[in-house]
């Protein structure tokens, strides 16, 4: 194994290229921001709403050992030239067991010239970068600017992401959290702390409260009703990325002015499928995050609206801060290079 230096990144050569860079799981943390991985996740977005980039269908599935879910993810952006896939999962015991977070991928790039593989990327960390930064894409394009309180529903591991990405686009004052586990609230009290902001545990009710709410469980039952949402509010429903799963009541959907990451998804593993089938909501009434960044549809229409993102994790976001972090790998000297 060598240590690749500024220029062997594979994107940058030619056909002849073969050897292929891993970035492990343990570099992540120093390479990538939240600005990066914010950046990318608005520029796919923007992408993917001029065509200029789509999603390969995605594969999900319960394989019948640990309770796992497994599947793969990916997609082309032609503008930046970034072919790839995640492959991975959610293994809901292995915190309990493994001492491991229960969230776990990994992210393959290919050279979209030849084929080859040129990357292999932990994909652990990224994945809590780019879904926080795709709600707060969300909160940039689509909440009131003069919004005081955020409510967070969760309270596990990626929620503190979602937190922290959130606060930096709006000028919040208050955190109020609910999770179906109390005992697990201080973790997103820590980050209210490190703000300098109050926080408040508030039961689901208590959500009307709110300018700003990020769901963000695992959940087959909804939590968040209709009538615990004020006229006004935005939701980032993130959780929901499988047939099945649901974290707000379907009547939500229909009081608000929906928006998503990729209209398909959202139609069928995403929040929204549950109000499409209960007749709720239209899929061609949905509209793609990438339409208002690019200025095409303009987003939310008064303060009295209310907005909802539904987030399914799409797998051009996890290419372009996969693609990101190699380039600062490269220029840092610490991709690890392979003969492949």
């Amino acid at each position: 194994m060598r240590l690749a230096r500024i220029g062997t990144w594979p994107r940058l050569l030619n056909y002849h290229v073969i050897t292929m860079l891993i970035v492990p799981e343990r570099d992540i943390a120093d390479l990538i921001t939240r600005k990066v991985a914010f950046d990318a996740i608005e520029k796919v977005f923007a992408a993917m709403e001029s065509a200029d980039a789509y999603n390969f269908p995605v594969v999900r599935e319960a394989i019948g050992h640990e309770d796992a879910l497994y599947g793969f993810k990916g997609g082309f952006d032609r503008a930046g030239l970034t072919l790839g896939l995640k492959a991975g999962g959610y293994w809901p015991k292995n915190l309990e067991k493994n001492g491991l977070i229960n969230h776990q991928s990994t992210v393959f790039l290919f050279d979209p010239d030849t084929g080859k593989p040129s990357a292999m990327v932990g994909g652990n960390l990224l994945t809590a970068l780019r879904t926080a930064a795709a709600s707060s894409v969300s909160i940039k394009h689509l909440a009131r600017h003069d919004v005081s309180v955020i409510g967070m529903i969760g309270a596990g591991h990626q929620a503190t992401f979602q937190l922290r990405a959130a606060l930096e686009q709006r000028a919040f004052k208050k955190v109020i959290g609910w999770n179906y586990h109390p005992e697990m609230l201080p973790n997103i009290e820590k980050v209210a702390t490190e703000a300098g902001l109050q926080f408040e545990a508030v039961d689901l009710p208590g959500m009307a409260e709110a300018d700003v709410i990020i769901s963000i469980t695992s959940a087959f039952a909804p939590s968040l009703l209709a009538d615990h949402v004020s006229d006004g509010t935005h939701i980032a429903c993130m959780g929901t990325d499988t047939k099945g799963k649901q974290e707000v009541e379907a009547g939500l959907l229909a009081r608000a002015r929906v928006f998503t990451d990729e209209v398909a998804q959202s139609a069928t593993i995403g929040e929204a499928q549950h109000a499409i089938a209960q007749g709720l909501l239209a899929e061609r009434d949905i509209v793609q995050l990438g339409a208002v960044i690019n200025g095409t549809d303009p987003g939310r229409t008064s303060d009295t609206q209310i907005t909802l993102f539904d987030g399914t994790g799409v797998g051009l976001q996890d290419l372009a801060v996969a693609a990101a972090v190699v380039d600062l790998a490269v220029e840092k000297g610490i991709a690890i290079e392979v003969d492949f």
